[in-house]
């Protein structure tokens, strides 16, 4: 396995993520069309890779519970594990900020990926605006 590429994770604004959440999660959706009204509750992260934006992730808590949402990588720099630096940066912010559950809606087509990460599936499968979800999670 080839080492991970060089980059730089940061905490950046809401509307930084809705350019890669339409186009790698909503592909035809207008772009105005990500904004969640839970944003401005979550605490949003962007890696950046040769100083592009190639991955997002939006992280809200509540108490020690938290959720991960709207993680995307650009389809360019998928399979190099970018998504994986940047799944393992929120994980270790969920555990310094008292985390003892982080958890997330995994699309079906991401279940391998999350459970490489320790992640365990919990409760049935479900489907919401045409795409297939089961809820992934770790504990601490």
């Amino acid at each position: 396995m080839t080492n991970p590429p060089e980059i730089a994770i940061e905490q950046i604004t809401q509307e930084l993520t809705w350019q890669l959440r339409r186009d790698i999660l909503y592909p035809g959706q207008y772009k105005h069309e990500m904004a969640m009204p839970e944003d401005d509750e979550g605490t949003h992260f962007g890696a950046f890779y040769q100083n592009k934006l190639v991955g997002v992730v939006s992280l809200f808590n509540k108490g020690a519970d938290f959720q991960f949402r709207k993680f995307a990588i650009d389809a360019s720099v998928q399979g190099i594990g970018i998504g994986r630096q940047l799944l393992q940066y929120i994980t270790d912010q969920a555990i310094e900020n008292g985390a003892t559950r982080l958890w997330c809606n995994a699309r079906s087509t991401a279940i391998g990926f999350y459970a490489k990460a320790g992640f365990t599936i919990t409760g049935e499968p479900f489907s919401k605006n045409g795409f297939d979800y089961v809820v992934m999670e770790r504990f601490f």
